[in-house]
C-alpha cells in the first residue's frame, strides 16, 4: 500500500519503521522543531530525523485546517494515512482525503482511555492492563470504529517510560497486522459508556500533595515518570521523585524521616518510601546516595 505517515515521537517511530519495511511511505507528517536547551537549538523530532535518514519526503505543518495544506495532502494520492501521536487535529479533509481513510494506533485499549495521555492515566488510575487499538479515525476524539486490539499487562512498579516502550512494541506490530488483515477486518463501534477521557498532563498536576493516600502517589510518581516527574519542594529546592514505595512506617502526613540511609515521607493514608530522586540541578540518584551528601 502506498501510505501517509503521521506521527512524532519515539512511540510512532516504531511503527513507522516496521510500516516502511513492507509499504511504500509517500510521506511523512511530523511536528516541526522545537527550540530547546539553553541555546534555543531547533530540535527534529525523532521521527522527523530518521525519515530524513531514509530519503523521505517529510513535511512540518503547523496546522491542517488550511485549505492549501488540505490540497497538498490529498495530491499525494496515498491508499490511507497511519497517525501515531502526530499530535495535531486532522480536519474532515483530511480524514476523508484518501480511499482507505486515516488509522490511527491508540495507545488504550478503547474505549478505555481516550484522550492525550492515556498511557499515563492508566497507570495513575492503577489500572492492571492495558494495550493497544487500531481504529479508523473519524471526527471525533479517539471515537472511530475499532479495527484490531492487543492487550499489555501493567506490572507492579512499572513507569509510563517503561510501559511506552512496550506498547510502542505491541503498536508496530498491531498496525502491520491490521494491514495485512485490511479486507478481512470488520470494524466495530465503540461503547461510548465504558470511555474516560485521558487528559492532557500538565505541569501543575506533578506536585506531590502528601494529604492523598500513600498508594495514589506512589501510581501518580510512576505515571509522570520520565515526565513531567512528580516533585516536592523542600528548603527552596524541588526534588524531583522518580520511584517510590509504599511502605509500613508510621510518619506525620507531610513529614520527611530519614533513617539509615532510607527515606520515607507520611501520606494521609500510610507512607512512602522514596527510592529515586533528583536534586534540582542534579543527576537522578537512589536516596541512600543523597542522604550522603543533603539533610533534610
Amino acid at each position: 500500500m502506498k501510505i501517509v505517515f503521521m506521527g512524532t515521537p519515539e512511540f510512532a517511530l516504531t511503527a513507522l519503521k516496521k510500516l516502511a519495511a513492507e509499504h511504500e511511505i509517500v510521506a511523512v507528517y511530523t511536528r516541526a522543531p522545537k527550540p530547546a536547551g539553553r541555546g534555543n537549538k531547533l530540535i527534529k523530532s525523532p521521527v522527523h530525523l530518521w525519515a530524513e535518514e531514509q530519503g523521505l519526503e517529510v513535511r512540518t505543518p503547523k496546522t491542517l485546517r488550511q485549505e492549501e495544506e488540505q490540497q497538498k495532502f490529498a495530491a499525494l494520492k496515498a491508499d490511507m494515512a497511519v497517525v501515531a501521536a502526530y499530535g495535531l487535529i486532522l480536519p474532515p479533509a483530511v480524514l476523508e482525503a484518501f480511499p482507505k481513510g486515516c488509522v490511527n494506533i491508540h495507545g488504550s485499549l478503547l474505549p478505555r482511555w481516550r484522550g492525550a495521555a492515556p498511557i499515563e492515566r492508566a497507570i495513575e488510575a492503577g489500572d492492571e492492563k492495558t494495550g493497544i487499538t487500531t481504529m479508523k479515525m473519524d471526527a471525533g476524539l479517539d471515537t472511530g470504529d475499532m479495527l484490531l486490539k492487543e492487550e499489555v499487562a501493567i506490572a507492579p512498579g512499572t513507569t509510563a517510560g517503561e510501559l511506552r516502550e512496550k506498547m510502542a512494541a505491541a503498536g508496530a506490530a498491531l498496525i502491520v497486522r491490521t494491514l495485512r488483515e485490511w479486507d478481512n477486518l470488520k470494524p466495530q463501534k465503540q461503547d461510548d459508556a465504558l470511555s474516560c477521557y485521558a487528559a492532557k498532563i500538565e505541569k501543575e498536576e506533578a506536585l506531590l500533595d502528601w494529604r492523598l493516600p500513600a498508594v495514589v502517589l506512589e501510581r501518580k510518581i510512576r505515571a509522570f515518570n520520565p515526565a513531567p516527574a512528580a516533585y516536592f519542594e523542600h528548603g527552596g529546592e524541588r526534588f524531583k521523585v522518580l520511584r517510590a514505595a509504599v511502605c509500613d512506617e508510621s510518619v506525620p502526613a507531610g513529614e520527611l524521616f530519614c533513617r539509615n540511609g532510607r527515606l520515607f515521607v507520611g501520606c494521609a493514608d500510610g507512607a512512602l518510601e522514596i527510592i529515586e530522586i533528583q536534586r534540582q540541578g542534579k543527576k537522578a540518584m537512589s536516596a541512600a546516595e543523597l542522604l550522603r551528601g543533603y539533610k533534610f
